[in-house]
């Protein structure tokens, strides 16, 4: 089951996207398919011993996709980027899955174009994971889809409670609406619409949640626009990378500091690792035709790495089949196709509301 891996996407590609592809060859004997400038990529790779008898292949690419790049532009004037190589590959069955820690925006917009989306998804959206009292959360959308209509963020309901169910394990996941405060009188007309909707459904939807609720598990999934989720979560980095750098700090003015961390150091390091985004590779691309992990811009070899764990692990369960069998299971909160579909959705949301 190989993985293709755009090995020109990333601030630091190719040098820590290769060394991530090698670690997961060699600790977890995953099959790598490397795409990018070929030369470049297999020098990278020579640089590690052994890395001759590692199930790595690699594919040419004459183009790369930078990171300030417009997704169009990508799209129009880049035929041969890695990005599009990769998602080739997956297209045409040669790999089982994407990662790429390039461009997001080129990312979505190469997917949607090459996969397609899944039936009954309007819009993909990038779901990602959250440590929380109670085990973890699943923030979706965390940065695909600025503006979004009601339907939209019904679709992202039903595709986090799948992946609740077959990924996070949970028998009834419960679904939350983030908003602004728990009061439905509270947040915009997209919330408030969005709310009602959900309560006429059958999914575990436990009505509006704060940005506290994402941390405190009162909800395995937690649903929003991708503008909001994206501030979400980019305020949730910074904040442990800032407590990070303060318990540094205090460590180095305070001896007391200094010994009570000797007898907690444990208890530290856990949380550590439980917010350090490298723990968790990436973010899966929810609603293509196809597993594709989303990496963070910086990521180091170590997220490479599990980012090619997780999609070899989505690859395997076919994750885009059961959040269609979800997506089946919930027709009545679908977006309709068609020419009219402003008025359909109008009449959708008429019957569901009565």
């Amino acid at each position: 089951m190989k993985i293709a891996l755009d090995a020109m996407g990333g601030d630091f590609a190719p040098r820590d996207i290769v060394e991530g592809a090698v670690l997961a060859a060699r600790e977890h004997g995953i099959p790598v398919v490397l795409v990018g400038e070929e030369k470049t990529i297999r020098q990278e790779a020579g640089k590690y011993p052994g890395s001759n008898s590692l199930p790595l292949t690699f594919v040419h690419a004459s183009e790369a996709v930078g990171m300030d790049e417009s997704p169009l532009t990508a799209i129009r004037k880049k035929k041969d980027s890695s990005i599009k190589v990769a998602l080739d590959l997956l297209k045409k069955g040669e790999a089982e899955a994407v990662v790429s820690a390039g461009n997001s925006g080129a990312v979505l917009a190469t997917a949607v174009f090459t996969l397609e989306k899944l039936s009954g998804v309007d819009r993909p959206a990038i779901g990602t994971i959250f440590p929380t009292l109670k085990g973890w959360t699943l923030l979706l959308d965390a940065g695909a889809n600025v503006d979004c209509k009601p339907f939209h963020l019904v679709q992202f309901a039903i595709m986090g409670e799948a992946y609740a169910k077959y990924i996070l394990k949970k028998d009834r996941p419960l679904v939350g609406l983030l908003s602004n405060g728990e009061e439905e009188s509270k947040g915009n007309e997209l919330i408030r619409e969005t709310n009602a909707i959900l309560k006429k459904s059958s999914l575990g939807y436990v009505g509006p949640v704060e940005g506290r609720d994402i941390f405190n598990g009162r909800a395995d999934v937690v649903i929003c626009d991708g503008f909001v989720g994206n501030a979400a979560l980019k305020i949730c980095e910074g904040l442990a990378e800032a407590i990070g750098a303060m318990i540094r700090q205090e460590l180095e003015i305070s001896l007391r500091a200094k010994i009570g961390y000797l007898f907690a150091r444990h208890a530290v390091n856990d949380i550590k690792k439980k917010l350090d985004y490298s723990e968790y590779g990436g973010a899966p691309l929810l609603g293509v035709n196809g597993v594709v992990i989303i990496g963070h811009g910086r990521s180091s070899a170590k997220a490479i790495k599990n980012a090619i764990r997780l999609a070899h692990e989505f690859a395997q369960i076919r994750l885009p089949q059961l959040l269609v069998g979800n997506l089946e299971e919930n027709k009545d909160l679908q977006r309709l196709g068609g020419k009219n579909l402003a008025r359909v959705w109008e009449q959708i949301k008429e019957k569901l509301m009565d």
